[in-house]
Protein backbone atom coordinates (compact mmCIF):
# COMPACT_ATOMS: atom_id res chain seq x y z
CA UNK A 1 0.00 0.00 0.00
CA UNK A 2 1.67 3.42 -0.98
CA UNK A 3 -0.12 6.99 -1.14
CA UNK A 4 0.06 8.94 -4.17
CA UNK A 5 -1.42 12.33 -5.05
CA UNK A 6 -4.66 12.51 -6.95
CA UNK A 7 -3.40 13.78 -10.75
CA UNK A 8 -0.68 10.18 -10.37
CA UNK A 9 -3.52 8.50 -9.46
CA UNK A 10 -5.48 9.45 -12.53
CA UNK A 11 -2.50 8.96 -14.78
CA UNK A 12 -1.72 5.82 -13.39
CA UNK A 13 -5.46 4.65 -13.42
CA UNK A 14 -5.38 5.61 -17.21
CA UNK A 15 -2.35 4.12 -18.17
CA UNK A 16 -2.41 0.75 -16.27
CA UNK A 17 -6.27 0.38 -17.25
CA UNK A 18 -5.63 -2.77 -19.84
CA UNK A 19 -3.02 -4.54 -17.81
CA UNK A 20 -4.56 -4.83 -14.26
CA UNK A 21 -7.44 -5.07 -12.12
CA UNK A 22 -8.23 -1.34 -11.07
CA UNK A 23 -7.35 -1.15 -7.24
CA UNK A 24 -9.72 0.40 -4.59
CA UNK A 25 -9.19 3.48 -4.03
CA UNK A 26 -9.37 5.16 -0.52
CA UNK A 27 -10.07 8.84 0.16
CA UNK A 28 -8.22 9.17 3.83
CA UNK A 29 -8.02 12.21 5.87
CA UNK A 30 -4.81 12.89 6.75
CA UNK A 31 -5.16 12.36 10.75
CA UNK A 32 -5.50 8.13 9.51
CA UNK A 33 -2.51 7.88 7.53
CA UNK A 34 -0.57 5.77 9.26
CA UNK A 35 -3.87 3.54 10.92
CA UNK A 36 -4.54 3.07 7.66
CA UNK A 37 -1.36 2.00 6.60
CA UNK A 38 -1.93 -0.94 8.23
CA UNK A 39 -5.70 -0.99 7.83
CA UNK A 40 -5.14 -1.64 4.28
CA UNK A 41 -2.33 -4.03 4.69
CA UNK A 42 -4.20 -6.37 6.84
CA UNK A 43 -6.96 -5.94 3.99
CA UNK A 44 -4.79 -6.87 1.39
CA UNK A 45 -3.63 -9.73 3.01
CA UNK A 46 -7.01 -10.90 3.90
CA UNK A 47 -8.42 -10.22 0.65
CA UNK A 48 -6.23 -10.35 -2.21
CA UNK A 49 -7.64 -6.39 -3.12
CA UNK A 50 -5.06 -3.98 -4.36
CA UNK A 51 -5.83 -0.90 -2.76
CA UNK A 52 -4.56 2.60 -2.95
CA UNK A 53 -4.95 5.78 -0.65
CA UNK A 54 -5.31 9.35 -1.42
CA UNK A 55 -4.63 11.84 1.48
CA UNK A 56 -5.42 15.33 2.07
CA UNK A 57 -7.96 16.80 4.09
CA UNK A 58 -11.14 16.01 4.42
CA UNK A 59 -12.26 19.33 3.22
CA UNK A 60 -10.47 18.89 0.05
CA UNK A 61 -10.96 15.46 -0.49
CA UNK A 62 -15.05 16.67 -0.56
CA UNK A 63 -14.56 18.52 -3.37
CA UNK A 64 -12.46 16.16 -4.76
CA UNK A 65 -15.24 13.72 -4.67
CA UNK A 66 -17.71 16.22 -6.06
CA UNK A 67 -15.95 16.71 -8.74
CA UNK A 68 -15.92 13.35 -9.72
CA UNK A 69 -12.52 12.15 -8.59
CA UNK A 70 -12.55 8.07 -9.10
CA UNK A 71 -12.64 7.54 -5.39
CA UNK A 72 -14.17 4.47 -3.83
CA UNK A 73 -14.39 4.89 -0.38
CA UNK A 74 -14.03 8.09 1.81
CA UNK A 75 -12.64 7.67 5.00
CA UNK A 76 -13.45 11.33 6.80
CA UNK A 77 -12.40 13.08 10.13
CA UNK A 78 -15.86 13.89 10.66
CA UNK A 79 -18.98 13.18 9.93
CA UNK A 80 -20.04 16.58 8.13
CA UNK A 81 -18.42 15.61 5.31
CA UNK A 82 -19.42 12.75 4.70
CA UNK A 83 -22.88 13.45 5.17
CA UNK A 84 -22.67 16.56 2.79
CA UNK A 85 -21.57 13.96 0.02
CA UNK A 86 -24.81 11.63 1.33
CA UNK A 87 -26.87 14.24 1.38
CA UNK A 88 -26.18 14.79 -2.46
CA UNK A 89 -26.69 11.07 -3.44
CA UNK A 90 -22.56 10.24 -4.00
CA UNK A 91 -22.81 7.65 -0.91
CA UNK A 92 -24.76 4.12 -1.03
CA UNK A 93 -25.89 5.66 2.75
CA UNK A 94 -25.49 7.85 5.15
CA UNK A 95 -21.64 7.89 7.28
CA UNK A 96 -21.17 5.72 10.23
CA UNK A 97 -18.75 6.62 12.70
CA UNK A 98 -15.75 4.26 12.71
CA UNK A 99 -13.43 5.91 15.47
CA UNK A 100 -13.43 8.98 17.76
CA UNK A 101 -10.50 10.80 17.06
CA UNK A 102 -7.94 12.56 20.12
CA UNK A 103 -6.26 16.08 19.73
CA UNK A 104 -2.53 16.44 21.26
CA UNK A 105 -0.29 18.74 22.00
CA UNK A 106 3.35 17.91 19.95
CA UNK A 107 6.65 19.81 20.50
CA UNK A 108 9.90 18.60 18.98
CA UNK A 109 11.96 21.43 21.15
CA UNK A 110 13.82 19.72 23.71
CA UNK A 111 13.26 22.38 25.72
CA UNK A 112 9.18 23.27 25.57
CA UNK A 113 7.39 22.11 27.87
CA UNK A 114 3.77 21.29 25.52
CA UNK A 115 1.56 22.66 27.22
CA UNK A 116 -1.24 25.43 26.55
CA UNK A 117 -0.45 28.23 28.81
CA UNK A 118 3.32 27.75 27.52
CA UNK A 119 2.15 28.23 24.19
CA UNK A 120 1.80 31.76 25.29
CA UNK A 121 5.02 32.83 25.69
CA UNK A 122 7.41 35.01 23.52
CA UNK A 123 9.90 32.47 22.76
CA UNK A 124 7.35 30.86 21.12
CA UNK A 125 6.90 32.22 18.02
CA UNK A 126 5.28 29.55 15.46
CA UNK A 127 2.34 27.42 16.64
CA UNK A 128 1.30 24.61 13.71
CA UNK A 129 -2.60 23.82 13.36
CA UNK A 130 -4.97 22.15 10.64
CA UNK A 131 -6.44 24.96 8.50
CA UNK A 132 -10.30 24.88 10.19
CA UNK A 133 -11.73 25.70 7.08
CA UNK A 134 -11.20 21.86 5.57
CA UNK A 135 -9.75 20.17 8.58
CA UNK A 136 -12.10 18.89 10.83
CA UNK A 137 -8.53 18.72 13.19
CA UNK A 138 -7.88 22.41 12.75
CA UNK A 139 -11.66 23.44 14.07
CA UNK A 140 -11.65 21.08 17.06
CA UNK A 141 -7.83 22.66 17.67
CA UNK A 142 -9.17 26.27 17.62
CA UNK A 143 -12.14 25.20 20.14
CA UNK A 144 -9.52 23.60 22.62
CA UNK A 145 -7.82 27.08 22.17
CA UNK A 146 -10.61 28.79 23.01
CA UNK A 147 -11.54 26.89 26.01
CA UNK A 148 -8.41 27.34 27.74
CA UNK A 149 -8.23 30.78 26.84
CA UNK A 150 -5.54 31.44 24.68
CA UNK A 151 -6.34 32.24 21.31
CA UNK A 152 -6.28 35.13 20.91
CA UNK A 153 -3.17 35.57 22.62
CA UNK A 154 -1.27 33.16 20.07
CA UNK A 155 -3.19 33.92 16.74
CA UNK A 156 -1.00 36.09 15.12
CA UNK A 157 1.45 33.49 15.55
CA UNK A 158 -0.60 30.53 14.37
CA UNK A 159 0.64 28.86 10.86
CA UNK A 160 -1.95 26.76 8.97
CA UNK A 161 -1.30 23.21 7.47
CA UNK A 162 -3.61 22.34 4.61
CA UNK A 163 -4.08 18.94 6.28
CA UNK A 164 -2.77 16.77 9.43
CA UNK A 165 -0.07 15.97 7.33
CA UNK A 166 1.28 19.38 6.54
CA UNK A 167 0.66 20.46 10.02
CA UNK A 168 3.08 17.65 11.49
CA UNK A 169 5.69 18.73 8.66
CA UNK A 170 5.57 22.25 10.15
CA UNK A 171 6.39 20.73 13.73
CA UNK A 172 8.74 17.93 12.41
CA UNK A 173 10.83 20.28 10.53
CA UNK A 174 10.61 22.58 13.70
CA UNK A 175 9.22 25.70 11.56
CA UNK A 176 6.71 25.52 14.72
CA UNK A 177 7.88 25.66 17.46
CA UNK A 178 4.77 23.56 18.53
CA UNK A 179 1.58 22.16 16.94
CA UNK A 180 -1.85 20.84 17.52
CA UNK A 181 -2.27 17.06 15.88
CA UNK A 182 -3.75 13.79 15.61
CA UNK A 183 -2.84 11.10 18.97
CA UNK A 184 -2.89 8.80 16.02
CA UNK A 185 0.89 10.73 14.50
CA UNK A 186 2.38 10.76 17.55
CA UNK A 187 1.76 7.02 18.60
CA UNK A 188 2.83 5.82 14.92
CA UNK A 189 6.00 4.13 14.16
CA UNK A 190 7.47 6.49 12.71
CA UNK A 191 6.59 9.62 14.95
CA UNK A 192 6.45 8.08 18.24
CA UNK A 193 10.41 8.00 19.51
CA UNK A 194 9.80 12.01 17.99
CA UNK A 195 9.81 15.28 20.74
CA UNK A 196 7.21 15.37 23.49
CA UNK A 197 3.42 15.63 23.53
CA UNK A 198 0.26 15.84 25.78
CA UNK A 199 -3.22 14.97 25.11
CA UNK A 200 -5.13 17.75 25.20
CA UNK A 201 -8.22 17.23 27.62
CA UNK A 202 -11.09 15.82 26.18
CA UNK A 203 -13.55 18.53 27.16
CA UNK A 204 -11.92 21.43 25.53
CA UNK A 205 -13.59 20.39 22.01
CA UNK A 206 -16.52 18.43 20.84
CA UNK A 207 -15.69 14.50 20.50
CA UNK A 208 -14.30 14.18 16.93
CA UNK A 209 -16.44 11.53 15.41
CA UNK A 210 -15.04 10.32 12.36
CA UNK A 211 -17.44 8.93 9.63
CA UNK A 212 -16.95 6.78 6.40
CA UNK A 213 -19.04 5.98 3.20
CA UNK A 214 -18.70 4.24 0.08
CA UNK A 215 -18.71 6.25 -2.92
CA UNK A 216 -21.24 5.74 -5.68
CA UNK A 217 -21.49 6.87 -9.20
CA UNK A 218 -25.21 6.42 -11.11
CA UNK A 219 -26.10 4.53 -8.42
CA UNK A 220 -23.66 2.05 -8.76
CA UNK A 221 -20.75 1.24 -6.17
CA UNK A 222 -17.36 -1.04 -6.41
CA UNK A 223 -18.00 -4.32 -5.11
CA UNK A 224 -14.77 -4.30 -3.22
CA UNK A 225 -15.52 -0.96 -1.71
CA UNK A 226 -18.75 -2.56 0.17
CA UNK A 227 -16.29 -5.15 1.71
CA UNK A 228 -13.61 -2.49 2.40
CA UNK A 229 -16.23 -0.70 4.56
CA UNK A 230 -17.45 -3.84 6.22
CA UNK A 231 -13.62 -4.53 7.13
CA UNK A 232 -13.21 -1.19 8.62
CA UNK A 233 -15.98 -1.73 11.46
CA UNK A 234 -14.74 -5.08 11.86
CA UNK A 235 -13.37 -6.24 15.46
CA UNK A 236 -9.64 -6.46 13.86
CA UNK A 237 -9.90 -3.27 12.26
CA UNK A 238 -11.15 -1.94 15.68
CA UNK A 239 -7.83 -3.61 17.43
CA UNK A 240 -5.70 -1.55 14.55
CA UNK A 241 -7.56 1.78 15.31
CA UNK A 242 -7.65 1.73 18.88
CA UNK A 243 -3.53 0.85 18.89
CA UNK A 244 -3.68 4.15 17.74
CA UNK A 245 -5.42 5.76 19.58
CA UNK A 246 -8.71 6.22 18.53
CA UNK A 247 -11.36 5.60 20.88
CA UNK A 248 -14.26 3.02 19.28
CA UNK A 249 -17.02 1.17 20.22
CA UNK A 250 -17.27 -2.55 20.65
Amino acid sequence: MRSIPLFLLLLSMVSCENRKPQALVIATAANVQFAMQELVATFEKETGIPCETVLSSSGKLTAQIREGAPFHVFVSADMTYPEELHKNGLTTGPPEVYAYGKLVLWTLRSDLEPTPERLTQNDVRHIAIANPKTAPYGSATVEAMRHFGIFEKTEPKLVYGESISQTNQFIISKTADAGFTAKSVVLSTEMKTQGRWIEVDETAYTPIAQGAVVIQRNGKAKAEALEFYRFLFSEKAKQILQAYGYEVKH
